[in-house]
């Protein structure tokens, strides 16, 4: 046996013995009597413990009660305290509430007073800012002129002083030493004078000949009139009874006949320099020593006369418009016997035509080269045109003036200003390129993204603050150019196309003079005879051609 077996089975009956000798106790009861000992000793024990907590309870009790009548006490005296504070409280609380309600019947009166003067503040706000609209619209309108509206140069009276900003030099006016003079053009002599050396020069040995010559000139106009005189025996026809001579050259028919020249001059002065039809007749009287003297009919019918000769003219300047890569078109108003009528320009760079049209829009347009042409339309933002050509370049000369109107009328806006400035500089870029070279694609965007950004600017400043209800032409440009931006930019990418309608006002700016000349015309039909004159010579002068001799030549 191992040890550990050997401790295990000692322990165990050591254990056995323990148990052993307890059971003999409580066999014999001596185990009971030991127990009943324990619980007595621990009972008594309670109960000692019992007897000091209930002397201690009863002390407890006696001092609740002694503190529950202290605090009764000082409750009391504490209400007390405290109602006299609440009767004073609820006296100032009164006070207050009755000063409370008079300030509020005095606020209310306050009130009421100050809504009227809001009222009355609002109303005169309102009648001042309606006022200084009216105000605006006003100056507006008297601050039109041709740099800021549409409104012809001629139309304004007081034109503004042009101030020279060249700095003096102290310089005497007129040709500079050491600077080629310019002088007058030197002509072919017709009569040649010799004037002699005086006798003081020739006969004196302190002069000798240089072997130069000094010629001066002296030009003179002469108008004489020359007279063909045509002459042929007349015989009668026995059998047909009648007189009979041979036949004359074609035009002369009547017994005194005019030849180109004289129609052409009468012409010129009074359908091109728009001279009236008296003082016509009293130039060409004057200047031919009274030996000339037209009559007013003959005047009057040149303008028809000259359309019909013409015809073929007419016919190859709108076959030339409609070939065209683009069209200048517009319309200007007159007045045929106080009724008001319209006069259509089409042109380009060589050819013009005028029409007289008793409407403007669709029917305006009709019968013109504008009804069938399928180029690129230049106009100034007239919608019907819209309707016809394959591509449109608005005039952006109209924009400038009115970009400018706006500066003067929309000073709190910035966007006027720079647009004004990158059309001016779009337009000078453009014309700095030669004819043949066409613009770069990166310059065309970057103008374009300069353009919409300028756009951008202007519809925040609107927003900002909303255009006034009598100046709004500031506002309508902007969607002008927001809806029109192709049209507005054309120009750009095709070097053919002008940025402006300059020469289709140009030209109708003729027909306004020949109307302040003539007041009113009086016939419809003779309007469309002096408008069919007028292409023809706006075309000469295209061309270059000598407009006296090619106007002699149609009169033939």
């Amino acid at each position: 046996m191992t040890n550990s077996q050997f401790e295990h089975v000692t322990t165990l009956q050591h254990r056995l013995k323990s148990y052993a000798y307890q059971l003999r106790l409580f066999e014999t009861g001596e185990k009971y009597v030991l127990m009943k000992a324990d619980i007595k000793r621990i009972v008594e024990s309670h109960a000692r413990e019992v007897r000091g907590l209930k002397s201690e309870l009863a002390d407890a009790n006696v001092q609740i009660v002694n503190v529950r009548n202290i605090w009764m006490q000082v409750t009391d005296d504490m209400e007390l305290a405290h109602g006299k504070e609440l009767e004073e409280y609820r006296k100032a609380l009164m006070a207050m509430e009755g000063r409370a309600m008079n300030a509020e019947r005095r606020a209310d009166g306050l009130a009421e007073q100050l809504r009227d003067v809001k009222k009355e503040l609002y109303a005169v706000r309102a009648e001042l800012e309606d006022a200084n609209g009216r105000n605006g619209k006003l100056l507006a309108q008297l601050n039109r002129d041709y740099e800021n509206s549409s409104v012809p140069s001629s139309a304004r009276q007081n034109h503004k002083v042009i101030v020279n900003n060249r700095e003096k030099t102290g310089k005497n006016p007129g040709g500079q030493p050491g600077h080629t003079g310019h002088g007058r053009k030197r002509h072919e002599p017709t009569n040649r004078i010799e004037i002699e050396a005086p006798e003081e020069f020739t006969d004196s040995p302190n002069f000798r000949p240089t072997g130069n010559t000094v010629t001066k000139q002296v030009v003179r106009l002469s108008v004489s009139i020359t007279i063909d005189e045509y002459s042929t025996p007349e015989y009668w026809d026995v059998r047909k009874r009648q007189r009979v001579h041979a036949d004359f050259p074609d035009g002369v028919v009547n017994d005194v006949n005019y030849d180109g020249s004289v129609k052409a001059l009468a012409y010129l002065l009074n359908n091109y320099c728009n001279v009236s039809i008296e003082k016509v007749r009293e130039f060409i009287r004057e200047i031919t020593g009274g030996q000339l003297e037209i009559s007013h009919g003959m005047i009057c019918g040149l303008s028809k006369e000259f359309s019909f000769k013409t015809r073929s003219e007419q016919k190859e300047a709108f076959g030339k418009l409609l070939r065209a890569p683009f069209m200048c078109t517009d319309f200007t108003g007159v007045r045929v016997n106080g009724k008001n009528v319209h006069v259509a320009v089409c042109a380009n760079d060589d050819v013009a035509m005028y029409f007289a049209r008793e409407h403007k829009g669709h029917k305006g347009v009709a019968g013109t080269p504008a009804e069938d042409y399928q180029g690129i339309l230049v106009h100034d933002h007239d919608r019907t045109f819209y309707s016809y050509g394959s591509n449109h370049q608005e005039c952006l000369g109209h924009p400038l003036r009115y970009l400018k109107g706006s500066m003067e009328n929309e000073l709190n806006l910035t966007w006027n200003k720079e647009m004004r400035e990158l059309l001016r500089e779009m337009i000078h870029y453009r014309n700095s390129l030669n004819d043949d070279a066409e613009p770069i694609a990166e310059d065309i965007a970057e103008y374009r993204g300069k353009y919409l950004g300028i756009l951008d600017k202007a519809r925040c400043e609107y927003e900002y603050e909303p255009p006034s209800d009598y100046y709004r032409d500031g506002y309508n440009l902007y969607r002008r150019l927001e809806n029109y931006i192709d049209n507005h930019l054309l120009f750009l990418s095709d070097h053919r196309i002008p940025a402006t309608n300059n020469l289709s006002e140009r030209l109708l700016r003729l027909v306004k003079r020949k109307f302040k000349q003539a007041m009113t015309f009086r016939s419809f039909e003779n309007l469309g005879y002096i408008c069919d004159g007028m292409g023809v010579i706006a075309a000469l002068r295209m061309q270059e051609q000598n407009l006296f001799s090619s106007v002699s030549d149609i009169f033939g």
